[in-house]
């Protein structure tokens, strides 16, 4: 009962993708278009840049889907071919993925607000501490995701 809602999130985002097109390379999908424009746009940007464009992409869903299962459901099928066409490792997008789904939890609202509510933390409360550690957070994913690109991480 207690994972319940994380069964049905991640089965809306299978849901989602199915409804997408499903996965498949070789078919002509919406996901495949969504692929295609996305590796086309990123094509010409230098690989770090493309790296942190992933991550930055992932912090912002993250808002939106705070369901770390979830997300890696709705956005993998995309981002790992995606850093495949731009030529990045697919160990990229998910660190990419881990970044910005792990780090941002703690600073979007639709993620901490459950937490302070729970431990009675007011969230302005909240954000006063966690501001500055997420700005050096922040600093530190950028500086990995560079020095990941750099080292060619496989």
């Amino acid at each position: 009962a207690d994972l319940l809602g994380a069964a049905m999130c991640v089965g809306m985002a299978q849901g989602i993708i199915i409804i997408l097109g499903g996965t498949s390379a070789t078919d002509g999908t919406v996901l495949n278009t969504i692929l295609y424009n996305i590796s086309n746009g990123m094509k010409n940007f230098p690989p770090v840049i493309s790296a942190w464009c992933m991550y930055v992409f992932q912090s912002i869903f993250n808002f939106f889907v705070v369901s770390g299962s979830g997300q890696a459901a709705l956005t993998m099928p995309i981002m790992a071919p995606t850093a495949e066409l731009i030529g990045l490792s697919k160990q990229i997008a998910v660190l990419a993925y881990q970044f910005g789904n792990g780090f941002a939890e703690m600073f979007w609202p639709t993620s901490c607000a459950l937490g302070c509510g729970l431990m009675g933390v007011p969230i302005n409360k909240w954000y006063k501490f966690v501001t500055p550690l997420f700005g050096l957070v922040l600093v530190l994913e950028f500086v990995f995701m560079t020095i990941a690109v750099a080292i060619g991480y496989c």
